[in-house]
C-alpha cells in the first residue's frame, strides 16, 4: 500500500435525476489525474471499494456510486434495467463535468458500464472486473450455484459486507433487478463499445468464467484480458492492490494483451497496525454507515465513511 501524508478526503453527495437518487462517494487525495467512476454489482454497495477507491485516488478523484435501490437508496419506481442504471451514471458524469473519466464496473456493474460506453464516444478507457452473465448459464438457479461456488473462496469479511448490503437492498428489489441482469447480453453489446477495455477476473471466479472473457475479447474492438491467481468473484476487495495496478497500467498502455498476476502481487497486505481496537473501530464505523443508510441519513453515511477511511489509513499507511 502506498505511503501518504494524510488519509483521503471523503465527501458523500446525492445526485437526483427525476425520481431516481444515486449516492456519490467522492474520494480525493488532491491528485490531478483523470477521474474514476466505480459501479458495483447487484445489491451491493460502494463500500465494496473500500481498498480500491483510495488506491485509485492516488491518481485522480474517485466517484463511487450507490445506484437507486441499492445501499439504502430508495428505488425510483422505474424498471431497473441496465439502461436505466446507465442513465444515472451518465447523469453523474455530466453533473460533475468529468472529462473522459475511467469507468470501472464490477459484476452487474460491468453491464451498466458497457451500456454507458455504447452511447458515448468521449470515454476512451474502461475496466470490466468480473463481467456477467455467461449467456450459456443465464438462469437464476445456475447463477446461484456459481455464486455459492465462488463465495466458498471468499473471506468472512466479504461475506459480512455482502449480507449487510443485501439486507439494505431488500429481497423484493433484488428479485426485480435479477431478471434484467440475466437477460442482458453483454457479449452482443460489447461490440458497440469504442473505448479501450481491460477485462479482469479471479482464477476462481465462477460467475465470470474464462469462456465469457474469451467471447468478450473476441467481439470487442479493443480489449485486454488479465487474471489474478487465487482470487474469486469479489476480487475488487481482497485483491484490490492488483486491480489498481492493472488499471493504472491499462491507462498508461503499459500492459500486455493478456496476462496473470500472482495472488501475492495482488492481495491487500496485512495491516501494519492491527489490534483489537482497530477491528472494533472499523466494525463500528461500518455498522454506523449501514444504520445511517437504512434511515436515509446521508450526513451520517458521510461521517461513517470518513471515519472508516481514517481507520484504514491508520491501520495500513500511518507510520505512527
Amino acid at each position: 500500500m502506498p505511503d501518504d501524508t494524510r488519509p483521503a478526503d471523503v465527501d458523500v453527495q446525492t445526485f437526483r435525476r427525476g425520481t431516481a437518487q444515486t449516492r456519490v462517494t467522492i474520494v480525493s487525495t488532491g491528485a490531478s489525474g483523470r477521474a474514476f467512476v466505480l459501479v458495483a454489482g447487484i445489491g451491493v454497495a460502494a463500500s465494496y471499494f473500500e481498498f480500491l477507491a483510495p488506491l485509485l485516488a492516488e491518481h485522480g478523484d474517485v466517484y463511487a456510486l450507490d445506484l437507486p435501490g441499492f445501499a439504502g437508496m430508495p428505488a425510483s419506481g422505474h424498471e431497473p434495467t441496465a439502461a436505466f442504471f446507465a442513465d444515472q451514471v451518465e447523469g453523474v458524469i455530466d453533473h460533475y463535468r468529468l472529462d473522459d473519466p475511467v469507468l470501472v464496473g464490477h459484476s452487474m456493474g460491468t453491464q451498466v458500464v458497457v451500456e454507458v460506453l455504447t452511447r458515448r464516444d468521449d470515454l476512451s478507457r474502461a475496466v470490466l472486473v468480473s463481467p456477467v452473465v455467461d449467456e450459456s448459464e443465464a438462469t437464476a438457479p445456475l447463477q446461484a450455484v456459481r455464486f455459492v461456488q465462488s463465495t466458498a473462496r471468499e473471506s468472512l469479511h466479504i461475506a459480512v459486507m455482502a449480507v449487510s448490503a443485501y439486507l439494505l437492498c431488500g429481497f423484493l428489489y433484488f428479485a426485480e433487478v435479477l431478471p434484467h441482469m440475466l437477460r442482458y447480453r453483454i457479449s452482443d453489446r460489447v461490440g458497440l463499445v469504442r473505448a479501450r477495455l481491460l477485462l479482469i477476473r479471479g482464477e476462481f471466479d465462477r460467475p465470470s468464467p474464462r469462456r465469457l472473457h474469451s467471447r468478450l475479447v473476441a467481439r470487442a474492438r479493443d480489449a485486454r484480458r488479465w487474471e489474478i491467481e487465487g482470487a474469486a468473484h469479489s476480487i475488487i476487495n481482497g485483491h484490490a492492490v492488483g486491480v489498481a495496478r492493472l488499471v493504472r497500467e491499462h491507462l498508461d498502455d503499459d500492459l500486455a494483451a493478456r496476462g496473470r498476476l500472482t495472488s501475492e502481487e495482488a492481495r491487500v497486505p496485512p495491516a501494519r497496525h492491527k489490534d483489537l481496537r482497530m477491528i472494533l473501530d472499523a466494525t463500528a464505523s461500518r455498522f454506523a454507515e449501514w444504520f445511517s443508510a437504512l434511515h436515509h441519513d446521508q450526513d451520517g453515511v458521510e461521517r461513517a465513511k470518513a471515519r472508516h477511511a481514517r481507520i484504514l489509513w491508520r491501520a495500513y499507511v500511518s507510520r505512527r
